[in-house]
């Protein structure tokens, strides 16, 4: 039998279609197992399990009548991974898809990427302090020239995200805002957090994740309703946290992201209005879209917290305030100085309880978000609270803390009186003079009579006598110098001593500083709360108490009561057997009567107890102005502070308390139904 012979060619021909056959096969099988199979099968086989924090639902804010001041609605914010977005192969793709959706619903999203959103691509102008610092950190972490340009960081992001040079460059400017945020995370690990979006509707939340973009998820929240546009500063308002809260917050569980109280109220409870955040499990495939997500322990709703302040009451001292202050610019020639802002505070005098507060100009807590900005630029601070922050001179309202360490040192009694000469002579180098002087002098006065006529000459020759310790031993037992105790973030003011001065201002103490402070002029600094506070331990008759704003706090469904607030007396001025604070509420209520506060009060139908009170400047500004009242003179319920800056005098602001004792007065059924004429005896 004849062998038959495979040639070579042929053979390599046959393993030539077998390579082809293999490689064909191979293809085949690739498509189906790998590619196909990562859309059909790896996405079941292949997931990534993260937890996250469920925001739990913010207590309510009540005022003392149980009027609805601020709730919260369930809401959503939207979030971005990181490390999703980047698993995903195309991260750029990514995030422009998520941005043109957002964009497509006319959400807001987070990019405070310090370049301008339009060529040519530069740095803000107006970059806050923390876009400043994150950029230096940025350009710290990869090494980037600090001289480099707007146009060249724009450049330089490119390349440094691979952003296609096809992008266009404005969709490359938004990539690259929210790759930013992004990698901030990585290079501040304390920043919270990265949140898209917040309070997101649901459904801008079903399209985002019904497109399958990877990286992003919801987490329920909720979104702050206000009821009121008063009390801004009261009730305060929330932000992220800061990088200096960070250890604190993390102490109480927090998670960064979190928002939390920044001032007021929603600050100083934030730990009972915060509530307990829940947790949510979210699963995502290979490709970063979320399979499933599931919520695996519930939120607990924060606590409820009521006021003390009356919401009309507070809506009228804020009205009444800004009133006065715009009907006395109206009065300013061209060119002169205008009021620019001033507080009103109202306190029951039995209890210590802050009925209103006022600080001017306000702010509408709901826009706050909007206008943040222009605020922080505003000259005249709107942000900054006055009234538990501002620091006055009380100017004559100080009298009476003078009166009293005058006749508890027994450099007086009730019944000494001293001749106003004018012109106090007794130094030769400091000579003051009275405010009447060179027009006239009051005369021979008694106390009474010199609270009546804020007669500096009485003072300074009292002040003299005493000594500043006596004056300012008193000033202590009134509260002033002293936090009020109020919940909100205060001011202590200053008690302007001769340490004070040496320590701040490098200089010694003398007799005219002295003779300043007896009259209000000098070193001290006070709150318009402390002196409200102080006006209502004159007419409660010596009790200092701690001014309170928060009356109670439930559980969120009111079934429990956390906390209950009572009248807390911080002091007590001794006085029943001397009657000495008798004495300077008479002088107090001359003043409103036939005094420096008779054009406004002398024939107000209710009998007003009052303080008028002029600071003295320099004469490139105009003065401040301070008021204090209290009514009814005969039964105090209510004590009133105003300051204003540049008000020019206490006359000119006492408008602004007339307002609150209007409506205070106006519908209460424990005040006699009788109109007070000059013939009654002073009380």
């Amino acid at each position: 039998m004849k062998q038959r012979l495979i040639r070579p060619g042929r053979l390599v021909a046959i393993f030539c279609v077998i390579g082809v056959l293999l490689a064909f096969y191979g293809v085949v099988l690739y498509k189906l197992q790998i590619v196909e199979g990562s859309a059909v099968g790896l996405d079941e086989s292949v997931s990534y399990t993260a937890r996250y924090p469920v925001n739990a639902v913010r207590g309510n804010i009540y005022d003392r009548n149980g009027t609805l001041l601020v709730s919260s609605e369930v809401s959503y914010d939207l979030m971005l991974s990181r490390a999703e977005i980047l698993r995903s192969g195309d991260p750029n793709g990514a995030l422009l898809g998520i941005i043109q959706t957002a964009e497509e619903f006319g959400l807001d999203y987070t990019d405070t990427f310090p370049l301008t959103f339009v060529g040519p691509y530069e740095f803000n102008a107006a970059m806050t302090t923390a876009q400043k610092d994150w950029l230096a950190r940025y350009f710290e972490y990869f090494k980037l020239s600090e001289d480099m340009s707007g146009s060249d960081f724009f450049i330089w992001m490119k390349d440094h995200y691979n952003i296609p040079y096809t992008t266009p460059l404005n969709d490359a400017r938004k990539i690259m805002g929210v790759r930013w945020e992004l990698e901030m995370r990585v290079i501040v690990p304390t920043l919270s957090d990265y949140v898209f979006a917040r309070g997101v509707e649901g459904d801008v939340i079903s399209a985002m994740l019904e497109r399958g973009w990877a990286g992003v998820y919801a987490v329920a929240s909720s979104k702050r309703v206000y009821h009121t546009t008063s009390a801004a500063h009261i009730i305060g308002y929330l932000g992220a946290i800061g990088e200096d809260e960070v250890e604190k917050y993390k102490e109480l569980g927090y998670p960064l992201n979190a928002i939390v109280g920044k001032s007021g109220v929603e600050a100083a409870l934030e730990e009972y209005l915060h509530g307990v955040d829940g947790e949510m499990t979210v699963t995502t495939n290979s490709h970063g879209a979320v399979i499933a997500s599931e919520t695996t322990s519930e939120p607990k709703a924060g606590d409820n917290v009521f006021l003390t302040i009356d919401i009309d009451l507070q809506a009228t001292a804020e009205e009444a305030l800004a009133t006065t202050i715009a009907e006395i610019n109206d009065t300013r020639e061209e060119g002169e100085d205008l009021a620019e802002g001033g507080a009103i505070a109202v306190i029951k005098v039995d209890t210590g309880e802050l009925l209103a507060g006022a600080s001017c100009p306000g702010f509408d807590i709901s826009t706050l978000n909007e206008t943040i900005s222009s605020l922080n630029s505003d000259p005249l601070r709107p942000l900054f609270n006055r009234l538990t922050q501002g620091q006055y001179e009380p100017g004559s309202t100080f009298k009476m803390v003078t009166s009293l360490a005058g006749l508890q040192t027994g450099v007086i009694n009730p019944n000494t009186t001293i001749t106003d000469q004018g012109k106090f002579t007794k130094y030769e180098g400091y000579q003051p003079v009275c405010w009447i002087y060179p027009y006239g002098t009051h005369g021979t006065l008694d106390v009474v009579g010199a609270l009546e006529n804020s007669c500096n000459y009485f003072y300074y020759v009292i002040g003299d006598r005493m000594g500043l310790d006596a004056i300012e031993d008193t000033a202590v037992l009134f509260g002033l110098g002293e936090k009020t105790g109020i919940e909100i973030s205060e001011s202590p003011g200053i008690l302007g001593d001769a340490d004070y001065k040496r320590e701040v201002l490098g200089e010694d103490w003398y007799a005219a500083d002295t003779l300043l402070t007896a009259i209000g002029q000098g070193y001290n600094r006070f709150t318009p709360l402390q002196i409200a506070n102080y006006t209502a331990t004159i007419a409660n008759g010596g009790t200092n108490y701690r001014v309170r704003l928060v009356d109670e706090i439930t559980s969120h469904d009111y079934s429990q009561v956390f906390m209950k607030s009572r009248p807390e007396v911080r002091s007590v001025i001794q006085d029943e057997e001397t009657g000495y604070l008798g004495l300077i509420r008479r002088g107090m209520r001359a003043v409103a009567r036939t005094g420096t506060a008779s054009s406004m009060f002398s024939t107000y139908s209710i009998p007003v107890a009052a303080k008028t009170g002029t600071v003295q400047s320099d004469n490139t500004r105009i003065n401040n102005g301070v008021f204090v009242c209290y009514a009814p003179a005969d039964d105090p319920q209510i004590a009133i502070a105003v300051a204003v800056e540049k008000g020019g005098s206490g006359s000119a602001i006492m408008s602004a308390a007339r307002h609150v004792l209007d409506y205070y007065f106006a519908s209460r059924e424990d005040v006699p139904e009788k109109t007070y004429s000059e013939g009654l005896l002073l009380p």
